[in-house]
This record gives C-alpha cells, structure tokens and sequence, in this order.
C-alpha cells in the first residue's frame, strides 16, 4: 500500500517554571534568593532517515508531544533541559505548516534535519536578586507532510505493460508480477549495480488517461516522478494493432505534460518490452517512424537486451552529470 501523505500535530515541551528559594545565615539576617532557573522544553526535531521508506507509521502515531523541562532547585541549581524528541522521516519528505499553508522544509538528503517545534525557554530562579518567572510554553503545530522520492530512473507506462517484471530484472528489487493490470500498488525502489557504476530505479503503479487530474490515484504516483533524472518510458510493443502502441506512448506523454508540475522536461529513454511475442517487430517499424528517436529492445522476461539498455541509461546519468 503506497503511504506518501500523512497528517501530524506535534507540541514541543514547555520550559519548567523558576525555582524561588530563600537562604538565611546565621550571621547574616538578609535574606538571600538561591532559586535556580528552570530547565528548556524538548524541541521536536525531523530527520531524513535512509532506512525509513514511507510514512505508514505517521497513520497510526500521529500525536507527537515532547517533555518539558526539569525544575531548577535551591542552591542555585539550575533544572536539566529536555531531550529532543527526534521524527525519523524518509528522504524526499516536503513538510508544510497547515495552519500557514508555509513551506518548511524539503528533506531531500538523508541525514538532514530541521527544528520543526522549538520547546519553550525556561523560567528564571529567584537568584541574584531576580524576581522568579514561568517558563514559556513550546511551540504547537500540524503538519502536513508528502513524500516525494528519489531515484535515478523511474519507470513509467500503461497497466501490464511489464515494469515490475523489468525492475526486477534489472536490480534488487522485488516487485509483485502478475498478468493482469495493476500489479502494482505502491513504489518499488531497487538499485542497479555494474562494476563501473550503479543507480537507482524505480517502479511507479501504472498510468492511466487522466492520471494527471487524479484518476486512479495516478497524481499521487506522479509526484514521485518530480525528483528524477531520466524517465523509463516503457512500451507494450505487441499491442493489438500497428497504431495501439504509438498511442500508448501518446497517451502517458499527455499525462506527464498535463500534470501540476509539468514533466515533460525530465530527459526520456523509450524501451520496446516483449520483442520476443509475436507482432512486436511489425509494430516496432511503425513505432520507430512515428517517435523518431532511439528505442531499446527488451524482453524483461527473457532478459534479452537489458545490457544494452543499462549502459544506455548510465550514459545518460553521465551526460547529465557533467
């Protein structure tokens, strides 16, 4: 199940109130103020984790509340700040402020982190002749958070057009495959390894027409198309007649143009799958004329021709690289 949008409220801590104590000596009858100050409240902090794949724990827990302060104590003895409390995310998480409709932060490097709630200061002792405070309260908020994940190469086409099948050819993947539509039902990342050089790839669920407006879910599984550096455009190339496969290929490049963030500039490479059933190489002749560019052909279930595609994509990575 493909979990990429989550809703969170999340309270930092708030800071302990000042300490008022008071001292006397027995020499000395002034009465002298030894409250200590109050200890800070927990910011609430969000890092981008490698390990964590999608936000399906955020349904579940989605109430975050950190610890406030210790109190201070006499003697001028100052409470012990809180501990933050950490959000472990995973990478490519855009997250929002829903009450400000703001941008906060996009976590697109694992590692990154960012103080999403600051816990509140704490209060000031008695010492020092100071009067004693509150300590101020943490910050509160809702968050609205989206991922959008990263890979080198998405695969993208029409239903059992045969991406899981390719995924798991070319990488560590393992996606489910079926012969019917829709195999598919959330992302599949896997990496592709050489001796020279490796990327990642992933599988999006299958496109539709009208993908772009919603249907199907298919703006969800789009997004995760916005961070990558080339697009797999894969076809079904024994389709049922000369015309059906160059009208697939039509049909997702609308998709990708007419979608909120248009897509069509990411860079594309076009793979013919299933060259070795029967109307593959008469379809492939008019496919070729109509779309005037470079196609790769592929049998991802006999494996043929995937060296070729490979090397063509790393290529690709390279020329954008430089």
């Amino acid at each position: 199940m493909l979990i990429d949008e989550a809703k969170i409220y999340i309270r930092a801590g708030n800071g302990s109130k000042g300490t008022e104590s008071f001292y006397r000596s027995k020499r000395h009858l002034r009465v002298v103020g030894t409250g200590g100050d109050g200890g800070k409240g927990a910011d609430i902090v969000a890092v981008a984790d490698a390990d964590v794949y999608n936000l399906l724990d955020l349904r579940y827990h989605s109430y975050f509340k950190a610890k406030n302060g210790q109190c201070g104590s006499s003697n001028n003895k100052k409470g012990r700040n809180a501990q933050d409390l950490i959000i472990r995310l995973p990478v490519g998480t855009v997250i929002k402020d829903v009450k400000t409709g703001c941008f906060l932060v996009d976590l697109d490097n694992p590692g990154k982190s960012v103080v999403l709630a600051k816990g509140g200061r704490g209060g000031r002792g008695n010492s020092r002749n100071r009067i004693s405070t509150d300590g101020e309260p943490g910050q509160e908020k809702e968050l609205f958070l989206e991922l959008k994940q990263i890979a080198d190469v998405v695969v993208v086409g029409l239903p059992n057009c045969g991406k899981s099948t390719l995924i798991c050819a070319l990488s560590n993947a393992r996606s489910k495959i079926a012969d019917y539509p829709f195999t598919t039902k959330g992302t599949i990342k896997g990496m592709v390894k050489n001796d020279d050089f490796s990327f990642t790839v992933m599988d999006i669920p299958a496109l539709i027409e009208g993908s772009s407006q919603g249907r199907g879910l298919g703006n969800r599984f789009l997004r995760h198309l916005e961070r990558a550096k080339i697009i797999l455009h894969l076809i079904d190339m024994p389709s049922k007649d000369a015309e059906t496969a160059f009208l697939n290929y039509r049909i997702i490049n609308k998709e990708l143009r007419l979608y909120e963030h248009n897509l069509t500039g990411i860079p594309q490479i076009i793979a013919a799958n299933k060259m070795d059933l029967a109307g593959a190489e008469s379809n492939l002749e008019i496919f070729r004329r109509r779309v005037r560019a470079k196609v790769y052909l592929i049998s991802a279930l006999k494996k043929q021709g995937l060296e070729d595609l490979v090397e063509g994509i790393n290529r690709r990575l390279q020329a954008l690289s430089n």
